[in-house]
């Protein structure tokens, strides 16, 4: 389960680090700008995609009892 999370981590990392790249690059390779924003969009879609996945699942996993609150927030 831990990796899971960590690798869902890293692709939505990986998405917003493509956006970012997306955002920063010149127009030297034919790409005018249209095509870097829809690509820049692309990646940011796929990074809210994947965070609500992630966020869905995690509370699938604890309500099928996968996971368990740890009680490290809980007020005293």
């Amino acid at each position: 389960m831990t990796y899971a999370v960590a690798l869902f981590f890293l692709a939505i990392l990986a998405c917003l680090a493509a956006a970012g790249f997306f955002l920063l690059r010149k127009g030297d390779d034919g790409a005018n700008d249209a095509q870097r924003s829809q690509r820049m969009a692309r990646a940011l879609a796929w990074r809210v995609g994947l965070s609500v996945v992630l966020f869905l699942w995690l509370l699938l996993a604890w309500k099928l009892g996968y996971i368990q609150p740890t009680g490290l927030l809980r007020a005293a």
